[in-house]
């Protein structure tokens, strides 16, 4: 058999044919399931069709659906989708990040091909080799089952648990409606999924086969689950405590259940335990490298699942500044209090006493350029002495990327006329800019755009040890009275890994609070730009506060009047910088407590009155 990984990166064997055709498989004439499943090589091709639907947030809009960034690509529906939430225009007629019905037919589509899977025929040259896939083959597809409700659980909360792939009768449509299964049942449902599979998945993969589930993928969705389902959100809200099916079934629990965390702490040690992934950690000594190289190579020593990503430069050239030499399209702008969470390199917040953080001046010295240090100059002190990953993750004003080829520095403030010759569009595309900031993270220092050679090798990682890590020093935080070293033990390692000097550093750091508060910091910088912020503020109850507010960038399309008040020639790159760093804000963005669960499609209430909406909607 081919190796399925072709399948996974390529997904040239996958295309989508007319909706008839149940399972999307070629070749055209293959349009039944019977078809499907009597033939071992298209049930393959199925559940390809089944691993396309893994998450992917590589450059994904999610981003800047939160307090990590603004886009601003003006003009484009992605932008005005980011809006929506942004300025909390979203409804129940109108997400998009809801995406329920695409789950449900993913999970219709892994149901069938668990009920089929085992009386699939096989050659009989090939019986033995069958003997060992036809097992991992459902455990897979119970597994991304499973992935597809974690899904929906961390948008709805409670959903209706669908197992089976019955046909829907149109004369006996009464008998099809469902209900909404309660928070703890859905929970449940998918931990026992991830218990029952974990024996029958391998720990490791040939090369062959990276990208395939393993054990510790059922492991860690297991994790992740028990995490979010502990949380504020999920565990005792007083906000759900009304929600209940017609039937009078209460479908979120309105009482915390501390021991929920234990069970998460447990959930997480359980994947650390396999003692099979470690800590990306090939530049010790360049802690800048350290971490940013893990985000552009294919790493399989860290991360837990990859989503295989073919080579290509697609996200380089809509995350890379725009001006030349860099020809990208900037299409982010991580915002100014993004950029504030960033500690110093002496673990002190920059709002702290002792931190040394002095925005006024500039400074001098060297900074990592994707491949090697480069001398700088004029570089703002707000940049000076901060978090490895931070120089890592963004680009600012005199920044550097390539610079041998580039032949300079970035280049975000504004300066010149007309379009300006900053490295973000000043005026045109509807009023782009990057303002002051653009996202570094994933990007690929093998790719010269300038040249157009090399490519970008890299994954998304839907799990990875450091995040593990965190979620068992979260989950142990709450649990305890107040942090011990089962809680600082697996941050420290994180830290450790980029220079940061160990935590407690604050006396704060000794209190539960205080260590709260410093788990969610760890994980927005750790985890930048894949993903987690848009949830965890959410399952942590914060974005009533973090995304209900204005929101800051730099000072990077100035008026005349700041322009002139210089005293330099106004179209000077030198007076573009003088007047760059001054937060101004961006857009004021509204999040109210019903924002915290999505809506129920109103589609689907239509369709079925016995699914309840959620609260405030």
């Amino acid at each position: 058999m081919k190796a399925i990984k072709i399948l996974l990166l390529s997904g040239l064997l996958i295309i989508t044919v007319s909706c008839k055709k149940y399972l999307d498989v070629v070749p055209s004439e293959y349009i039944t399931e019977e078809d499907v499943f009597n033939n071992i090589n298209l049930a393959e091709q199925a559940l390809a069709r089944l691993y396309n639907a893994l998450p992917n947030d590589l450059g994904a809009n999610i981003t800047a659906y939160t307090d990590e960034s603004y886009h601003h690509w003006f003009d484009s529906g992605e932008a005005t989708d980011a809006y929506k939430y942004n300025l909390g225009s979203w409804s129940n007629t109108d997400n998009p990040l809801g995406n329920w019905s695409g789950k449900y037919q993913d999970i219709r589509r892994a149901n069938i091909f668990i009920a089929h899977i085992d009386a699939v025929p096989i050659p009989l040259d090939r019986a033995d080799y069958y003997a060992i896939w036809k097992p991992r083959y459902k455990a897979e597809a119970r597994f991304l089952r499973a992935q597809y409700y974690f899904e929906l659980f961390k948008r709805y909360g409670a959903v209706p648990l669908i197992t089976t792939s019955a046909d829907i009768d149109p004369a006996d449509i009464e008998n099809t409606l469902v209900y909404r299964n309660s928070v703890d049942e859905v929970v449940d449902f998918i931990v026992s999924e991830c218990n029952a599979i974990a024996a029958e998945l391998p720990l490791n993969h040939e090369d062959a086969q990276i990208g395939r589930i393993t054990k510790g993928a059922a492991l860690a969705l297991k994790s992740r689950t028990l995490l979010y389902a502990a949380s504020p959100l999920f565990n005792g809200n007083p906000l759900y405590a009304g929600i209940k099916n017609s039937d009078g079934k209460a479908l979120f629990s309105a009482v915390y259940d501390k021991e929920k965390w234990k069970k998460a702490a447990d959930a997480a040690k359980e994947v650390i335990d396999l003692g099979i992934y470690t800590l990306y950690n090939p530049f010790p000594a360049n802690p800048v490298q350290n971490y940013a190289a893990q985000f552009y190579t294919r790493d399989y020593t860290e991360t837990i699942l990859p989503k295989i990503i073919v080579n290509g430069t697609g996200y380089d050239g809509s995350i890379l500044p725009n001006g030349p030499p860099f020809k990208g399209s900037g299409k982010f702008t991580p915002l100014l209090e993004f950029v504030n969470a960033y500690e110093m390199n002496n673990g002190y917040p920059i709002g702290e006493s002792g931190s040394g953080y002095i925005p006024e001046g500039t400074w001098a010295g060297q900074l990592w350029d994707g491949l090697k240090f480069q001398n700088v100059s004029n570089i703002s002190n707000m940049y000076k002495n901060r978090d490895p990953r931070f120089y890592a993750s963004v680009f600012f004003q005199y920044s550097v990327w390539r610079f041998d080829a580039m032949k300079r520095p970035v280049k975000l403030a504004w300066w010149g006329a007309g379009n300006g010759q900053t490295d973000g569009w000043a005026t045109s595309k509807g009023g782009t800019n990057p303002w002051g900031h653009n996202i570094r993270k994933f990007l690929s220092p093998d790719y010269d755009r300038n040249a157009n050679t090399g490519t970008g090798r890299r994954n998304f990682p839907i799990f990875r040890l450091a995040e593990i890590y965190l979620d068992y020093a979260e989950a142990m935080n709450e649990y305890r009275a107040q942090p011990d070293a089962s809680v600082y033990q697996y941050i420290n390692l994180v830290r450790n890994r980029v220079s940061m000097p160990a935590l407690p550093v604050l006396a704060s750091d000794n209190t539960q609070d205080g260590m709260r508060k410093r788990i969610q910091n760890e994980k927005r910088v750790e985890l930048a730009f894949e993903g987690s912020r848009f949830w965890d503020v959410r399952r942590w109850l914060i974005a009533k506060s973090v995304d209900n507010a204005a929101v800051n960038v730099l000072n990077a399309r100035p008026s005349v009047a700041e322009l002139t008040a210089t005293g330099l020639n106004v179209t000077s790159e030198a007076a573009g910088v003088a007047v760059l760093y001054k937060a101004t804000v961006i857009q004021t963005r509204v999040f109210t407590d019903k924002h915290y669960l999505m809506p129920i499609p109103q589609t689907e209430i239509d369709k079925d009155p016995n699914l309840v909406q959620n609260y405030g909607w």
